[in-house]
């Protein structure tokens, strides 16, 4: 692959929450970035700019970028994938056109990548996973030979269309599928660092999704059934424990993968209830009547679990529950219909990328 160049096209496909955080920092920091998106958010964007709001208030930025519906924006140096895992199948299949012989791809999803055991090396390499891509669409339509992973730490939301919040968070390690160090991984680095983040370069990637994985396949499911926050979870005894036990089921998994945790897993757990009373991406996306990313966060663990031979009953537990709900509440807006015969939600799918 080619190197990144010093002055690199960026695209960025979802100008959602953690998509227009990025491209709000990395547009106020000198870079030509574009953005891909629909329905309110793209026509908020093309009219006024993205706003970005800091948790501190004195790092707030206004920023003009380029924003388009269609994949027309011709090749990019750098695309950047910040839509949920379950729309990169239908994503995957329009980037040709964003795309030269040294483009980069950068994933931002939350969970199990579908690339996981792409450029592995361990016994399992090349394995796809059914759960994140369904018939192996995206490993056929996606060279790994683009990718580049990175951890999404922040967290933020879209207070309104156009209009993103920072919540808290500022860390956005990334790496190489086969955990080398690279110009390119460098290169992504420096951008990530100049926009004002913390962005190391790892040389064990999939160790960080395990440790941020970790705590969203346990919180995010408890606050999706309750509607709790953070804050709330850990402070209450029973879902304490509960998100423990997950917790060390998905540990055992980890560790039969050759998987180590280098915080121990009640710090984990103090570093949710330090965001304090917020609400995770998961319980937003199901208030808002959008798709959760239930299957890439606990759907992908269950199956790595049957691959390694660990017992899940914790987690099995909750996932079920999670998608009885998710049905329910599907059905429930299927009955809401638009004067043109789709429902609430089968509209919005319709007209808007979803975020991460």
């Amino acid at each position: 692959m080619k190197a990144i160049p010093e002055r690199p096209r960026i695209c960025i496909i979802g100008a959602g929450a953690i998509g227009g955080f990025l491209a709000a920092r990395l547009a106020d920091s000198g870079h030509a970035v574009s953005v891909i998106d629909r329905g309110n958010q793209l026509a908020a964007i093309s009219e006024k700019g993205l706003h970005l709001y800091s948790s501190d208030r004195v790092s707030d930025i206004h920023v003009r970028v380029t924003a388009s519906g269609k994949y027309d924006l011709g090749p990019q140096d750098i695309i950047m994938l910040a839509v949920k895992s379950q729309h990169i199948p239908q994503v995957a299949n329009n980037l040709g056109t964003l795309m030269h012989d040294g483009t980069v791809v950068i994933t931002l999803q939350n969970g199990v990548p579908w690339w996981y055991f792409q450029k592995h090396g361990g016994e399992h390499e090349g394995r796809q996973l059914e759960t994140v891509d369904p018939g192996g669409v995206i490993s056929r339509l996606i060279n790994p030979l683009r990718i580049i992973g990175c951890v999404v730490y922040p967290a933020a939301e879209v207070s309104s269309p156009g209009v993103i919040r920072h919540i808290e968070g500022n860390r956005l390690p990334v790496g190489e599928l086969d955990n080398t160090g690279t110009e390119r991984a460098s290169r992504l680095s420096e951008l990530f660092i100049d926009a004002g983040f913390k962005s190391p370069v790892l040389t064990d990637l999939r160790s960080e999704i395990w440790l941020k994985l970790w705590g969203t396949l346990a919180f995010n499911p408890v606050s999706m059934l309750t509607r709790a926050t953070l804050e709330d979870i850990c402070r209450n005894s029973y879902t304490h424990t509960l998100v423990t036990e997950m917790m060390r089921e998905a540990e055992v998994i980890a560790g039969r993968l050759g998987i180590g945790f280098r915080v121990p897993l009640e710090k984990r757990i103090a570093g949710a209830e330090r965001v304090g009373p917020h609400k995770t991406s998961t319980l937003q996306d199901l208030e808002a009547g959008r798709e959760t990313e239930i299957d890439a966060l606990l759907g992908a663990v269950i199956e790595l679990g049957r691959i390694t031979d660990t017992l899940t009953p914790h987690i099995d537990s909750i996932y079920a529950a999670c998608k009885l709900l998710e049905r329910s509440h599907d059905s429930s807006l299927q009955a809401t219909m638009t004067s043109n015969g789709k429902s609430r939600w089968q509209e919005q799918f319709m007209n808007e990328l979803d975020d991460t």
